[in-house]
């Protein structure tokens, strides 16, 4: 039973690596205001913590919800940070 909690952490720990790139590519977009980065950034920080992966994605999906909303966002942006959003929230589930 072990090395089925232990498998589930090694995927959880690949999707959270997989979102971080795509973290990235949204913080080198030119389009997008820097507040917006650094909260991205703050985010992706989290995730690369040690510790439950389900905290982490936790912890960082209520920081993408907050930029979400931002006025200021352009819509690209919003649809990643959705799908972003969207591939932690599946972290949390499994």
């Amino acid at each position: 039973m072990a090395s089925g909690k232990r498998g589930k952490k090694n995927d959880a720990e690949q999707k959270i690596n997989e979102v971080i790139e795509f973290m990235n590519l949204l913080v080198e977009d030119t389009t997008i205001p820097k507040n917006i980065k650094k909260a991205i950034n703050d985010a992706k920080e989290k995730l690369s913590e040690t510790g439950d992966p389900v905290l982490r994605a936790s912890s960082a999906i209520y920081m993408l919800e907050g930029i979400s909303e931002d006025i200021n966002l352009p819509m690209h942006a919003r649809t990643q940070i959705w799908n972003i959003v969207s591939s932690l929230e599946m972290i949390k589930g499994d």
